[in-house]
């Protein structure tokens, strides 16, 4: 019998007010780290309205 997530909660703290002297590089890995996990959530909401 498979089972079925029906409700996913994602909590993220930001905090902007703190910033560290860090390189660009993997500020730019974290983007991309985002844009990821964006592109598979939009994904998924297009597999669901497909049902």
């Amino acid at each position: 019998m498979p089972i079925e997530i029906k409700e996913l909660h994602i909590k993220i703290n930001v905090n902007e007010g703190s910033k560290k002297s860090t390189p660009s590089a993997p500020k730019s890995k974290d983007q991309d780290a985002v844009a990821e996990c964006v592109e598979q959530v939009m994904k998924i909401i297009e597999r669901k309205k497909e049902r």
